[in-house]
């Protein structure tokens, strides 16, 4: 087993537009998949933007570029583009890597494929572990990456993370063929590559967490008004809203409804590093939440959503037995493949298709609808023959 303090990594630091550009031209002059990794400062900054992006293709880097000192990040999309991109758990990295224009056109996720194969952990470290027999320090993977300078153990780490790309890319690739399952990944890597943006949220503060605890139209006006009022100062001081007050104290003064500040002070619940500095702040979010003729109704019903699936067996019998039926089938095939039941087929999909089955309940009806609901080809053509068979024997 080889220690990551054994490992030397000549990596470079660009912390401006020049410096990008002449790593941009050394990385396009080289040749085979690009390692791509970003930081970000979740749970530290208000947004979740990338404050160090690492590139690495053999031969050439890596580079660590700080998006805090470049301006322009498109030389470097010029240089990767129509290249095969190496990232772990791409997915979280895809988004703050468009907000800098940098988007892949061919994906390889290391993390995705290691789900397919099967493998007990998933995680970085443990399959550059198991496949490279490189022990990884992951010490600074929740560090708080938006301060500045960076400490160099940091940025040692981040660029060792991304160095490791390509020759774990051939070794997971290596696993992918031997199972057969080469194709599944390459349909999974697209789906997440060309995944379109989450729509914004029209009422965000209704994902408070403990909200659904807040019934009547003037508690939810007070929650709202805090979140609102949180959520300003959050972004005036780039800093995690939940840093400010956690969502439990928001929920707490709303359900409480103090009748003045010092009892609003002197909530137990109402905690936080700005809970006492900001008191007369959240005062006023209060005092708008009591006096506003703007009253919150129920969360709106999203016309597409099916009852939760805990409450089928009382209220929908027929649709628990089929649901109870199928996830058997696909739970046995699930292992058989040596692949996760929810990468087999993503479980909301299933509740859709038991729920309100097509007419056509045969193998080619059941694909067309798994398809519709945005099944992968390949997961279609394993499951859709079994939800079919499930089906007949149901009748």
């Amino acid at each position: 087993m080889v220690e990551q303090s054994e490992l030397e990594t000549e990596w470079s630091l660009i912390a401006d537009d020049a410096g990008l550009a002449r790593a941009a031209a050394l990385l396009a002059d080289a040749s085979g998949p690009i390692g791509v990794d970003a930081e970000r400062a979740s749970g530290f900054t208000y947004g979740s933007e990338a404050y160090l992006v690492q590139v690495y293709r053999r031969g050439v880097g890596p580079f660590l570029f700080d998006p805090t000192g470049i301006t322009d990040f498109s030389p470097l999309a010029a240089a990767l583009d129509g290249e095969e991109w190496i990232l772990h758990a791409a997915s979280q990295d895809i988004p703050c890597l468009d907000e800098l224009g940098l988007h892949p056109d061919r994906l390889f996720d290391t993390e995705l494929a290691a789900r397919l194969l099967g493998y007990e952990r998933v995680g970085l470290g443990a399959i550059v572990e198991q496949l490279l027999d490189i022990h990884l320090d992951k010490a600074h993977s929740a560090a708080d990456w938006s301060q500045r300078p960076l400490p160099e153990s940091w940025l040692e780490y981040a660029a060792l993370d991304v160095a490791l790309l390509p020759d774990l890319r051939d070794a997971v690739a290596e696993d992918l063929d031997a199972q057969g399952k080469w194709e599944f990944a390459q349909q999974e890597f697209e789906a997440v590559r060309t995944r379109p943006a989450k729509a914004k949220n029209p009422e965000p503060w209704r994902k408070l967490s403990g909200g659904h605890s807040l019934k009547s139209p003037r508690t939810l006006a007070l929650a709202r008004e805090l979140w609102e009022s949180r959520d300003a100062l959050a972004r005036e001081r780039d800093v995690a809203p939940g840093r400010l007050i956690p969502d439990s104290s928001v929920v707490a003064a709303a359900a409480a409804n103090p009748r003045s500040k010092n009892d609003l002070a002197r909530l137990p619940n109402f905690r936080g590093r700005a809970s006492r500095t900001e008191i007369d702040r959240w005062w006023k979010a209060i005092l708008a939440g009591k006096t506003t003729t703007d009253l919150p109704g129920a969360r709106p019903r999203d016309p597409d959503a099916i009852p939760h699936h805990r409450g089928w067996a009382q209220r929908h019998p027929e649709a628990a037995e089929r649901l109870a039926a199928a996830r058997a089938a696909i739970e046995a095939e699930a292992e058989r493949q040596g692949i996760p039941v929810e990468n087999l087929l993503t479980p909301d999909h299933l509740r859709r298709l038991v729920w309100r089955p097509p007419a056509d309940t045969s193998a080619e009806g059941i694909a067309l609808r798994l398809t519709e609901l945005g099944a992968r080809d390949w997961q279609v053509g394993i499951v859709a023959p079994i939800i079919a068979a499930v089906f007949v024997d149901l009748r």
